[in-house]
């Protein structure tokens, strides 16, 4: 297993060289280094997603969408299945086979909401919940001491950058044509 301390990154077109890249208007090298620390940390949690998704048989789309409506329902907000496909960029008729399919799993329930009865609300089921902590908890643990280190005021900056990297590639993937 390569840690993300290792030099060769696995990148054909990486030539161990650390150049600017003229993209980000900065061209600080200390960029192109953390852009491979969070493509080596999406590997990472992709096949650690990868081993639950096994274990329970779902794909990563399902994964996807459980954690987009488990996070909904965490921010008491609604989600609504055009919620959902827009939320993943995917078509009505593949949004509607992913619930059909993660229902008769018993992950999640379709119901009609109480505000208003033409919009139907999707819910992660207990159990879902259940099984997705117990699997999970692990890693939190694993993350939790990795961070321990970490000052309030450090954690607050890695939020920050976090939070800024996150809505950055939100914002990169919609310069790309939607289906």
């Amino acid at each position: 297993m390569t840690s993300a301390n290792d030099q060769d990154s696995g990148d054909p077109t990486d030539t161990g060289e650390e150049k600017e890249t003229g993209e980000t208007g900065t061209g600080y090298e200390g960029d192109v280094v953390l852009g491979k620390l969070l493509r080596q940390l999406n590997v990472e949690l992709d096949r650690f997603n990868v081993l639950f998704g096994d274990a329970h048989g779902l794909h990563q789309t399902d994964l996807n969408a459980l954690v987009t409506i488990l996070d909904a329902a965490n921010r008491q907000e609604p989600m609504t299945p055009s919620r959902l496909a827009a939320a993943l960029d995917m078509s009505v008729s593949a949004t509607t086979a992913l619930l059909e399919r993660l229902e008769s799993l018993g992950h999640i329930t379709r119901e009609r909401s109480e505000v208003d009865r033409r919009r139907v609300d999707l819910d992660i089921h207990d159990t879902a919940r259940q099984v997705g902590g117990e699997f999970y908890r692990p890693l939190l643990r694993e993350l939790g001491g990795a961070w321990d280190g970490f000052s309030a005021e450090q954690r607050e900056t890695i939020r920050q950058f976090l939070v800024a990297t996150i809505d950055a590639t939100g914002r990169a993937r919609e310069t790309f044509s939607t289906r």
